[in-house]
């Protein structure tokens, strides 16, 4: 076994599956930096890189503490809040439909809400890793998310070779 990292971490060989018409299709592998304002999503198919990036359109959302009153201007500021980032979550799902694994980074709550988004579908257990991480470059996402991609396909292709030890 070789520790050697790969030399170009721009190609996967993803994995091949099968339609049930027998006709092969490339693997759909999707990480993206998500936060409140901009996600970046990178797409990994077969020898392909597609990168794309979404904004809110938000500004930055400030909580008031205070006295409460009932249908108060705060409450609904944070309604419209809430119903922005739930289109832009949905935004962001219609990006990443199509995936068979995906990973999602991002430094706040914004990850686990468009996990919650989700649900409890096959898109959700598509979802191979939540990671908190600062702010990134486009490029320093892309490579991230492909060096994921990469060590997870090496493991699997381990796998057989250690199960023949047991």
């Amino acid at each position: 076994m070789s520790s050697e990292i790969g030399t170009d971490l721009g190609t996967t060989n993803s994995v091949v599956a099968v339609t049930d018409r027998g006709q092969p299709t490339v693997s759909r592998e999707v990480g993206l930096w998500i936060d409140h304002r901009k996600a970046v999503i990178v797409i990994l198919a077969g020898q392909h890189e597609d990168v794309r990036q979404l904004t809110s359109h938000m500004e930055k959302h400030v909580r008031y503490s205070g006295a409460a009153q009932e249908d108060s201007a705060e409450d609904q500021r944070d309604r419209r809040f809430t119903g922005h980032l739930n289109r832009y979550y949905d935004d962001v799902v219609a990006c990443i439909r199509d995936a068979n694994a995906i990973l999602i980074l991002g430094p706040g709550e914004a990850k686990t809400e468009l996990v919650a988004r989700l649900g409890s579908g096959a898109l959700r257990a598509c979802v191979v890793g939540i990671e908190t991480v600062d702010k990134m470059t486009d490029r320093q996402i892309a490579a991230r998310v492909r060096q994921h991609f990469l060590k997870s396909q090496r493991k699997l292709q381990e796998w057989p070779d250690r199960m023949s030890e047991c």
